[in-house]
């Protein structure tokens, strides 16, 4: 008896280790790591510029068709008629055999439908995504009475059209369209006077989430300050339980900075390696001067936005393939393309200023490049 007490003694206490082992393997299999992301900008080709003329380009984004060609879906308008985006801007697409181009324009996808749609006289700042088979278009509308206001190089806004911008999103089954426009928007203002997005919502940036819903984050306007201009501009995020909503909006504003009443716009995010990722155009404001630059934030829930470990990522500069390097007056709408679950570019609004002091405005595509940082 005494020896089948030590038997099973002896056993147990075997089988406790071997379960006190298991147990520390799986505590360590399932220790959070986190990954920060370095990010820095390859050399850009000489092809990896879209540009017009008589056009004014802005805001191009990217997304790979069935047809293993990448489309751009990007904003365009006169360039005689000035800085005139808010009134006259329309959704173009645009295609080519490889993310860096050469891109040829093919169609008008958005166009003016007339001032009695909530997005009739204008469409602006796209960003494309293929979410469960299908192609989602978001982007600001608006309407209004299409007066010119600007002349080239002396920029104005027109503030009727300004404060009408909504987000809207378009579906279709190729990004070549058709693409199906709808009624309303899919995020309107807020219903409140002290909303944040009481006066106007634009610029909508979206992924999706790993339980597949749709996170965005998105530009909103208030009118705690004199209208026409209104203010402060803050940033928002709003949750939906598909790609055309409804979305839910969540109360805080995200990339803001303490007595600043414009600190930042044209974020983009994506989620990957366990964290949601925001490269943003950030405005710092130093002696009556704003700087851009471009920074980066990252999230653990798509809801609180933290700077990331290594927030500074270009102030408006690139090198071409020759090695020059050339900074821009403007390098902004950043649209991060994905290939095989993997940043590969960063596409980009850009200008420059002519003799005259006219904008000459134009689309980039940078190679990304990304050293990811382990820790825990």
């Amino acid at each position: 008896m005494k020896n089948l007490i030590n038997v099973l003694s002896i056993v147990f206490l075997i089988f406790f280790g071997a379960c006190r082992e298991t147990e520390k393997e799986d505590v360590k299999a399932n220790e959070k790591v986190s990954v920060d992301y370095k990010i820095s900008f390859g050399k850009v080709a000489k092809t990896a510029i879209f540009r017009n003329d008589s056009l004014s380009i802005w805001g191009g984004s990217l997304v790979k068709g069935d047809d293993n060609r990448y489309h751009m879906l990007y904003a365009r308008w006169p360039k005689k008629i000035g800085w005139e985006w808010v009134t006259y801007s329309e959704i173009a697409h645009a295609v080519a055999p490889t993310p860096y181009g050469p891109f040829k324009h093919k169609s008008v996808v958005l166009p003016d439908r007339g001032k009695e749609y909530w997005d009739g006289s204008c469409t602006h700042n796209p960003t494309v995504h293929k979410f469960n088979g299908k192609y989602y278009l978001y982007y600001m509308g608006n309407t209004g009475d299409k007066k010119i206001v600007s002349e080239p190089g002396k920029p104005a806004l027109n503030w009727e059209h300004r404060n009408k911008q909504r987000i809207g999103v378009a579906v279709a089954d190729s990004p070549e369209g058709p693409w199906l426009r709808m009624d309303e928007p899919v995020l309107d203002v807020g219903n409140k006077e002290t909303d944040h997005d009481a006066l106007m919502t634009s610029n909508p940036s979206v992924c999706q989430m790993p339980d597949g819903k749709i996170l965005m984050v998105y530009k909103a306007v208030g009118k705690q300050f004199d209208l026409p201009a209104g203010g402060p501009v803050v940033h928002m995020v709003a949750i939906g339980d598909s790609p055309t909503g409804p979305f839910k909006k969540y109360p805080d504003p995200v990339f803001t900075f303490e007595g600043e009443r414009f600190p930042a716009e044209d974020p983009y995010i994506w989620y990957q390696d366990g964290r949601y990722r925001a490269i943003v155009k950030r405005m710092k404001h130093v002696n009556g001067e704003r700087l851009f630059s471009l920074v980066h934030y990252d999230s653990k829930d798509g809801i609180h936005w933290d700077k990331a470990t290594f927030f500074n990522i270009s102030e408006r500069k690139i090198t071409w393939e020759d090695g020059r390097e050339q900074q821009f007056v403007h390098l902004e709408r950043p649209q991060v393309f994905v290939e095989d679950g993997r940043p590969v570019a960063l596409l980009c609004a850009a200008d420059t200023l002519n003799a005259a002091g006219a904008r000459e405005s134009f689309n980039l595509q940078i190679p990304l490049h990304i050293e990811k940082i382990i820790g825990k």
